[in-house]
C-alpha cells in the first residue's frame, strides 16, 4: 500500500513533454544574436578569443532551459550534449593535427616555400587575377582564408595601392582565392566540421565540393581578367623584389624540397589514409627534413639553448607541434604569415565549435528549430526549393548569428534527415552546406568573417562585396545544380509516404 502514493507522486515528473511554442523557437536565436552582436562591439575581433564563446555557452544554457520548461529533464539534455560531441570527436584530432603541422610546416620552409613561390609569379597585367591565384594557391596549401587574407593578402592590398589598381577589387579577388582554399583544402576546420557533421568522408567531401567550387572560381577568375583589362591602368612597375615577402629568400633556404611534406601529404590524401594519420605524418615528415634544411632557422627557434644538434631539432619540432613557430625578422608581413600554428592554436577554435554544435543539438533534439524549419521544408515541394531552403537558412544564420560555424551547423544537422528522407546522398548537403554557410560569411559586415576581412584588409565590406565573385557564384551553382538535377547523387529511393516531389 504504501508504495501506491510514492508512484502517484512521480507521475507529474513522467508527463510527455510539450510541443515547444513559436516564443520557445525564437527566444534562443534571438539571444543568440544579441550576445555575440554584443560581444563584437565590446571587444571588436578578439571576440572570437573567447567572448563569442562565451555567448554560445549561455546560449547553450538558455536552450536548456527552455528544453526543461516543456517537460525534458536534465539527462535528456546531457544526452543531446555527449552526441553532439561526439559527432566531433573525429574532427577535434584533425584539428589538433592541423594546428601541429602548419607550425612545423613554418619551421621546416614548406609554407615560406610556397609564399615565396607565388609571389614570383605576379604580373601586374593581370593584377587581380594573380591575386586570387596566388591567394587560392596559399590557402589550399594551409587550409585558412584568414590566415592567407591577413598576411599575403594585406601584402598584396598594400601593393595595389603603390600600383594605382583597386584595393576594393584587390580585396574582392584576396578573398575568392582564400575561400576557394578554405573550401577545397582538407586542413581547413570548417572544411572538415562540415563532413563531420554530416557524416561524410573528408576526402569524399572535397572530392563533391570540387564540382562547384573549381567551375565558380574559374568565373572568378576570367572576370578579374576582364576587370583587369577593362578597368585596370596600364602599370609598368614589375612586382617581386619590392615586396617584403621576397624576403623569405634570406631567412630561409628556398628549394623545391621544402615542398616535398606537401606532396607526401597529397599522396597519402590519394591513398585515403585517415586525416589525423596523413597529417601527422606529414608534420613529422617535415620537421625531419627541416633540421637538415634549415638549420639556421632551428637554432634560432630553439634560442641556442641546446647545444646539440640532434636534441635542438627534437625540441624545435616539439614546440612547433605544442605552440608553433614563431620568428622575429624584423619584417612585419614575414612576422604574421609565420608566427602561427601549434595545437594550442586549435583550442579557441575547439571551444567554438563545442559550444556552437552542442548548441546546434539541443535546439535540434528538442524540436526549437524544428518549430522554424519545418514550415519551409514542407513548404519547399521540389528538390530546387529543398536547396533554396537550406541556402537561406545558412545566409540568414551567417546575417542573425553573425558567426559560419552556426551558419554551418545547424543547416548540416536540421536537414541532415530530410535529404535522407527524400533519397539524396549526404555528400549533396555537405556541398551545400559549405557552399552556403562557409563562403557568404565574409559577405556579411557585421559577421565574424565579414568584421574580419574588412578589418585586416583596410578595405569595407560592403566595398570588397561586390567583388568576391567566387563567394556568390559557388552558392549559385550549388543551388542551381539542386533546381537542375546536375552531379546530384542519390541513395535509396525516397520515402513513398512522403508529400512533396523529388524533382528540381
Amino acid at each position: 500500500m504504501s508504495e501506491t502514493p510514492g508512484a502517484e507522486d512521480k507521475e507529474p515528473e513522467q508527463a510527455s513533454p510539450r510541443e515547444p511554442s513559436l516564443v520557445d523557437a525564437i527566444a534562443p536565436l534571438v539571444l543568440l544574436a544579441v550576445l555575440i552582436a554584443g560581444s563584437l562591439a565590446l571587444f571588436g575581433l578578439d571576440a572570437l578569443d573567447g567572448p563569442v564563446q562565451v555567448a554560445l555557452v549561455l546560449c547553450v544554457m538558455a536552450a536548456a532551459l527552455i528544453a526543461m520548461k516543456n517537460r525534458h529533464d536534465w539527462h535528456g539534455v546531457e544526452r543531446a550534449a555527449q552526441g553532439a560531441l561526439t559527432s566531433i570527436t573525429g574532427a577535434l584530432f584533425i584539428l589538433l593535427a592541423v594546428g601541429a603541422l602548419i607550425g612545423v610546416w613554418n619551421l621546416s620552409g614548406t609554407i615560406p616555400t610556397l609564399v615565396y613561390y607565388g609571389i614570383q609569379i605576379l604580373s601586374p597585367s593581370w593584377y587581380y587575377a594573380a591575386t586570387a591565384l596566388i591567394c587560392g594557391v596559399i590557402a589550399l596549401s594551409i587550409g585558412s582564408s584568414w590566415t592567407t587574407a591577413g598576411t599575403v593578402g594585406v601584402g598584396l592590398v598594400g601593393v595595389a595601392t603603390m600600383l594605382g589598381v583597386s584595393p576594393a577589387i584587390t580585396a574582392g579577388a584576396v578573398i575568392s582565392g582564400a575561400y576557394l582554399g578554405d573550401k577545397l583544402s582538407p586542413l581547413s576546420e570548417t572544411t572538415v566540421l562540415t563532413a563531420q557533421l554530416v557524416g561524410v568522408d573528408l576526402y569524399q567531401h572535397v572530392k563533391r565540393q570540387a564540382w562547384t567550387s573549381i567551375p565558380a572560381f574559374v568565373a572568378a577568375f576570367v572576370a578579374f581578367l576582364v576587370i583587369g583589362l577593362v578597368r585596370g591602368p596600364e602599370v609598368h612597375n614589375p612586382v617581386g623584389k619590392d615586396i617584403e615577402l621576397s624576403s623569405l629568400g634570406h631567412i630561409y633556404h628556398i628549394t623545391p624540397l621544402n615542398l616535398l611534406p606537401l606532396l607526401l601529404l597529397g599522396f597519402l590524401s590519394i591513398r585515403k589514409t585517415p586525416a589525423p594519420l596523413a597529417l601527422t605524418a606529414s608534420t613529422l615528415f617535415a620537421g625531419i627534413l627541416g633540421a637538415f634544411l634549415q638549420p639556421s632557422v632551428m637554432k634560432d627557434f630553439v634560442g641556442g639553448s641546446s647545444h646539440n644538434p640532434f636534441l635542438g631539432s627534437i625540441k624545435g619540432i616539439w614546440r612547433a607541434m605544442a605552440n608553433g613557430f614563431s620568428i622575429h625578422s624584423g619584417i612585419g608581413d614575414i612576422d604574421r604569415l609565420l608566427s602561427r600554428g601549434g595545437m594550442d592554436s586549435m583550442l579557441p577554435t575547439i571551444w567554438l565549435i563545442i559550444g556552437a554544435v552542442t548548441f546546434g543539438a539541443l535546439l535540434e533534439e528538442f524540436g526549437l528549430i524544428n518549430r522554424l524549419v519545418h514550415p519551409l521544408i514542407r513548404a519547399a515541394k521540389s528538390r530546387g526549393r529543398l536547396y533554396l531552403t537550406v541556402f537561406a537558412c545558412a545566409f540568414g544564420l551567417n546575417v542573425v548569428a553573425g558567426d559560419q560555424y552556426i551558419a554551418l551547423v545547424l543547416p548540416a544537422r536540421v536537414f541532415r534527415l530530410e535529404f535522407a528522407r527524400r533519397g539524396l546522398a549526404p555528400t549533396n548537403l555537405s556541398r551545400l552546406a559549405a557552399d552556403s554557410g562557409t563562403v557568404t560569411s565574409a559577405l556579411v559586415p557585421w559577421n565574424s568573417c565579414g568584421a574580419f576581412m574588412g578589418a585586416v584588409l583596410g578595405v569595407a565590406t560592403l566595398s570588397y562585396a561586390p567583388f568576391a565573385i567566387f563567394n556568390w557564384a559557388s552558392p549559385a551553382l550549388s543551388v542551381l545544380y539542386g533546381i537542375t538535377g546536375f552531379r546530384i547523387e542519390k541513395t535509396t529511393a525516397p520515402d513513398p509516404g512522403r508529400s512533396s516531389t523529388e524533382e528540381g
